[in-house]
């Protein structure tokens, strides 16, 4: 039952803000499927809202962001606002792309569970989602 449909890790990958390049994105969403996941690619340029609203719909357990824009420290906190007034504090929240080492604590402090750069490994990230999971 390991990778029934019921059991299986749902991760919304998303692009928020004005960043237009998602190759990484869609490397780790390849990987995530490849390790059997579900995974929901919300594609380029959406908002806070449209992730929150596509996560709530799709019952995810694992929001993936990747920001190349260097807005970060204005998308997440907002993004971390609407889920809690979502109600989905029991999902968690993981960023890759470009985040300065001085913003990774902060980001954390806040609630992210993990934070991934520029040619991360797959593997590792896909340990990551499984640990603070427990799936």
């Amino acid at each position: 039952m390991e990778n029934s449909p019921e059991s299986r890790i749902r991760v919304l990958v998303a692009k928020p803000g004005l960043d237009g390049h998602d190759r990484g994105a869609k490397v780790v969403a390849r990987a995530l499927r490849d390790a059997g996941m579900e995974v929901i690619y919300t594609g380029l340029r959406q908002t806070p809202e449209m992730i929150v609203e596509a996560a709530l719909q799709e019952d995810v357990d694992v929001i993936g962001l990747s920001i190349l824009s260097g807005a970060h420290m204005a998308l997440v906190p907002r993004i971390l606002e609407l889920m809690k007034d979502s109600g989905l504090d029991d999902v968690k929240i993981l960023i890759g792309g470009i985040v300065p080492q001085e913003d990774v604590r902060a980001l954390e402090a806040m609630g992210v569970s993990g934070v991934f750069g520029p040619g991360a490994n797959t593997d590792d990230i896909v340990a990551h989602i499984h640990k603070v999971i427990g799936r």
